[in-house]
């Protein structure tokens, strides 16, 4: 049976908020009273450390005293609990040598980590943990990242898992882009670094024995203590379409298989087969299914429980909705998703009149209508009953694809590529562009379209427009140079653009797009 893991005391919140509070005067002023609160503090870890290590040492022998006991049922997490047991050992025994390490270096080879005389010590802890091609630091940081992930992912608790790895996180932020081991251990004082090593250490005691609680908790739920018995109606849905089956398992919690109970739907007596109830739901509303289960005790007594559940019968319905907009576009890939309420998307299919209905995932479909102004058919099938029972229809209203906005395609000064769209633009950045686009980003569509040609007018200085066809979708080189003789604040329009979209459609666009340099 698991041991019950104590609750972290006031003692031990305490202590972390203390040495909290010792970092942050650390970095105003390193005075005698601060270093002897670091001292005072660490006396404290290590006394709260070697408690969690006895409450471990405890769980390791109820491990050994199970697997004597049930060896079959016991031994994989016995072999868990001896791997949790090195990797601990292993990362606190190289916690205890860094401090050893600092201490030598700030007292010399008589140093007493637990009595430093030169608590003050600066250089001490970089050294040891900082100092180029020796310092140990980075291997004490992947050590504490490694442990981390090992032990999380021996627990099953999202919050306990959490609480682990906000416990041994190495993530810091620091402005002047400093790694977690120059951040815990450049230029603070030997006294300040051994405390923080005998954190890390009080940690580690702290997640062994999480884990060990989480893996004697795996042990005892292979176990049967029966201390209460209740009767329980399991349905395979609680929603049910009508003309498909209600089916539930009426079952009393540790069932003994020798001696079958007797079921009682209201006051009438049952026999089902493996305790199955099935009834054809004929009608819509909700419904309670109720009754009272016995069972002969071992002294004879009669064991009686009573149990309720409540269902829905509902009409065939199903949900179809388009991902981005309520009407689908002709000639375009338009998502699609499908379901039905109560039925498995793996069980669901769909059908489509007017264009192509194409699967990708459950549940998820491409829909490409093949023509503007007919209506688009879904049908909805379920095969939950068994059989392809057909849920629900329904009809889109098919457009072509909205007109695209111009653009001209630059590059920003990270060099991403960036849509232009009007206003100011700085002289060097539109001698970089290449090409005019157009497309629909509206936040709901983005479809690019294929410019095929385009105009732009200038003004000469008596105002006269000048207009210049592209090559294509490019800057013609005619263009280019009237862009190299631009002078500041003079303007210029892009018009008359043809694109074609995905549909297919060619279209003269209706909008023009100012320009003016910067």
């Amino acid at each position: 049976m698991a041991i019950k893991k104590r609750p972290v005391s006031p003692r031990q919140k305490m202590i972390n908020l203390m040495y909290v509070v010792l970092m942050a005067m650390l970095a105003l002023n390193v005075s005698t009273d601060v270093l002897e609160g670091f001292s005072l503090i660490d006396r404290s870890i290590r006394m709260t450390t070697e408690n969690s290590a006895e409450e471990n040492r405890v769980l390791y022998d109820e491990f050994k005293r199970l697997m004597a006991e049930n060896p079959a049922k016991t031994s994989a997490w016995f072999s868990k609990a001896q791997e949790v047991r090195n990797m601990s050992d292993s990362i606190f025994g190289f916690a205890d040598s860094l401090k050893d390490e600092i201490a030598r270096q700030a007292d010399g080879e008589d140093a007493d980590v637990s009595n430093l005389r030169n608590r003050e010590d600066l250089e001490a802890a970089s050294h040891v943990m900082l100092a180029p091609g020796t310092g140990k630091g980075e291997e004490l940081y992947h050590a504490i990242n490694s442990f981390r992930r090992k032990m999380v992912a021996l627990v099953d608790d999202p919050l306990k898992r959490k609480v682990l790895e906000s416990n041994l996180s190495t993530e810091v932020s620091d402005p002047e882009g400093k790694n977690w081991q120059e951040k815990m251990f450049e230029q603070i004082p030997a006294v300040a670094a051994i405390t923080f090593l005998t954190k890390i250490q009080n940690d580690i005691r702290y997640a062994e024995g999480e884990v060990l609680h989480s893996l004697m908790g795996n042990i005892d739920e292979k176990d049967v203590r029966v201390n209460a018995l209740s009767a329980f109606v399991i349905p395979n849905a609680q929603t049910i379409v009508r003309g498909n089956r209600f089916s539930a398992n009426i079952v009393m919690a540790a069932i003994d298989t020798t001696r079958v109970p007797d079921i009682y739907i209201g006051d009438q007596k049952v026999s089902l087969q493996n305790g199955l109830y099935e009834v054809v739901c004929g009608r819509t509303g909700d419904f309670t299914l109720s009754g009272h289960i016995e069972l002969a005790g071992a002294g004879g007594e009669i064991i009686r429980r009573e149990f309720s559940q409540k269902y829905s019968v509902v009409d065939p319905t199903a949900t179809v909705s388009a991902d981005l907009m309520n009407v689908l576009y002709a000639g375009y890939d338009n998502p699609i998703s499908v379901s039905v309420p109560g039925v498995p998307l793996t069980k669901v299919s769909a059908t489509m009149e007017g264009g192509t209905l194409t699967a990708v995932s459950p549940g998820k479909y491409i829909a490409k209508p093949s023509r503007v102004g007919v209506d688009a058919k879904i049908t909805v099938f379920s095969s939950a009953s068994g059989a392809q029972q057909q849920m629900a229809e329904y009809s889109f209203k098919v457009r072509k694809l909205p007109e695209p906005s111009p653009y001209i395609a630059v590059t920003d000064e990270k060099g991403n590529k960036d849509r232009f769209r009007g206003g100011s633009i700085a002289k060097h950045r539109l001698l970089a562009a290449e090409k005019a686009g157009a497309a629909i980003d509206d936040g709901i569509l983005d479809v690019p379209f294929r410019v095929l040609s385009f105009e732009t007018v200038f003004f000469d200085g008596r105002g006269n427009a000048v207009p210049m066809v592209s090559d294509g979708d490019r800057f013609s080189s005619r263009q280019m140079d009237a862009f190299r003789k631009m002078s500041r604040a003079r303007r210029f329009y892009i018009s008359r653009i043809t694109a074609i979209g995905p549909d297919g459609i060619e279209r003269r666009l209706n909008t023009s797009m100012e320009v003016i340099v910067k």
